[in-house]
């Protein structure tokens, strides 16, 4: 409505009409401040019937504590005629005939009409939303990380105490400043460009993704940080909250583990080359001592005192572990270390590698294999076909003696990986030493026995964990053993190659 146009005398009562049907408090005043027109809605608001309105002073609706100040801004609303809200900045509150205050917001609009200019105001009772900005700033207060919000300009209008604890400032020097006043210089130009661009796409998302993020403190102090941007909307205007997340610690953290993980690896390293220098340039000296020894019982068995033959069948023995001890620790510290890279291969042709190698073992001992479908899988052939060759081969040791070794391989699809299985009906392990058996050098059996040198489960462990997978055990003494190792799937690859027969 043009503030200077009168109404004319046709357009009155349709005035009136449209303040009394109005859904907020209406309230109309003359230039000295008295009440000329209420609706039905000011009368709810303020408890009084309208007949006690029209005519009294509009100071009536005013809290005592702000009636002083209010004909001064009355007086500076008729000097600059135009609508806007009023007391901006300000908090506003509404006095009711018991007494009671009521936050409000008011509109005013001049009405020009043939009898002079009028204001008009329109009162909106806040209080619901006053208390649901108590309730979101003590939720905000309570909360355990910083919380910073600000308006589309980027300046400061809500922080908790943990904003104070956490950059230095109280929340007085913050209220009203610029967020950059919370980023370091260097990086103040692009995030404000950043904050232009979450205003025109307002949704709930971590901040600066793939960077690195840091706070500034009062003191001019850096820290790595995490930040959580949130919309916060309201009828006049668009907020944003950000969750500030000091990862100070973290970031230690995680540089000691990287620092100790390089560590590890290269303490790793070493020992794979000490395993390895130490196996392979001990193999000479060894040869040179059981070459001979395995001469002098061959030669002299029997011809010296059975005490001679015991002392020399000890020192062949010892020197014949010895050896195997070494070869199989050559074995596994050249696991990772032959620089050979994955490649498609059939798991049925390291099954028959691995077979060919132990044939002499599997006819001594009678052991039935039966294998299912197996599939192709990215590996370095040689090591699947070794790590078939110890799990058969301890499968074929670790059998009943009243009973043939039943061995049976099969695999079956796991999300992104192949399970393959090795089971056999053999003495079986008790489960508390699971972890245990994949140690190197850890024997559940005397050499009497059983005998090896405790690496082969070892190197089976070291074998599918470098082709990025991981293997286990289960079994019951007595009921055999399964041990399932995993392998990653070749991509697209459902259908596992064609083999299935009985060795």
């Amino acid at each position: 409505m043009e503030p200077h146009k009168p109404l004319s005398s046709l357009t009155h009562e349709l005035f009136r009409q449209v303040v009394e049907a109005a859904p907020n408090a209406m309230v109309m005043a003359d230039r000295e401040g008295l009440i000329v027109l209420v609706n039905a809605q000011a009368e709810k608001l303020f408890g009084y019937p309208r007949d006690e309105l029209v005519g009294s002073s509009v100071d009536m609706l005013v809290p005592e504590r702000l009636r002083r100040a209010h004909p001064d801004y009355r007086r500076m609303f008729y000097g600059d005629l135009s609508s806007r809200p009023m007391g901006t900045g300000r908090d506003l509150f509404a006095l009711r005939k018991d007494g009671s205050e009521v936050p409000v917001e008011i509109g005013l609009n001049p009405v020009t009409t043939d009898e002079g200019i009028f204001v008009l105001a329109a009162i909106v009772d806040i209080t619901e939303r006053r208390r649901l900005e108590e309730r979101f700033r003590q939720v905000v207060e309570a909360a355990p990380n910083a919380m910073v919000m600000v308006d589309q300009q980027g300046k400061i209008v809500l922080v908790n105490a943990q904003t104070e604890h956490l950059f230095g400032y109280s929340r007085d020097q913050l209220f009203g400043k610029s967020i950059e006043t919370l980023v370091p210089e260097r990086f103040r130009a692009g995030h404000q460009v950043s904050r232009s661009a979450y205003l025109d796409d307002l949704k709930p998302r971590p901040m600066g993704m793939g960077r690195d993020l840091y706070g500034r403190r009062q003191d001019g102090s850096e820290f790595p940080v995490e930040i959580g941007l949130n919309p916060v909307r309201t009828a006049n205007e668009n907020f944003v909250l950000a969750a500030i997340v000091d990862i100070t610690e973290r970031k230690r953290a995680e540089q000691e583990l990287i620092r100790r993980t390089e560590e590890l690896a290269r303490s790793n390293r070493d020992l794979e080359q000490f395993a390895y220098v130490a196996s392979h340039d001990l193999q000479e000296p060894l040869r040179a001592v059981a070459g001979p020894l395995q001469l002098l019982q061959r030669r002299y068995q029997g011809q010296l005192d059975g005490r001679a033959d015991e002392f020399i069948m000890h020192a062949v023995d010892g020197a014949t572990r010895m050896q195997k001890l070494i070869d199989d620790l050559l074995s596994y510290s050249r696991v990772g270390r032959s620089g050979a890279v994955l490649q498609l291969t059939e798991c049925a042709a390291a099954l028959d590698q691995a077979l060919k190698s132990l044939s002499v073992a599997l006819q001594e001992s009678g052991a039935q294999i039966t294998r299912g479908e197996l599939p192709a899988v990215m590996a370095i052939p040689t090591q699947l076909a070794l790590l078939f060759q110890n799990l058969i081969g301890n499968a074929v040791k670790f059998r009943k003696v009243d009973r043939a070794a039943c061995i049976d391989i099969g695999a079956r699809r796991a999300d992104h990986n192949w399970v393959i299985s090795v089971k056999d009906n053999g003495i079986g392990i008790d489960p508390q030493y699971f972890e245990r058996i994949f140690m190197i050098f850890q024997r559940l059996h005397s050499r009497a026995d059983y005998p090896g040198t405790g690496i082969g489960l070892a190197l089976c462990k070291r074998i599918v964990e470098q082709h990025g997978g991981r293997i286990w055990v289960e079994s019951q003494p007595g009921d055999g053993t399964t041990v399932f190792f995993t392998l990653n799937a070749v991509t697209g690859d459902s259908i596992p190659s064609q083999h299935n027969s009985l060795e």
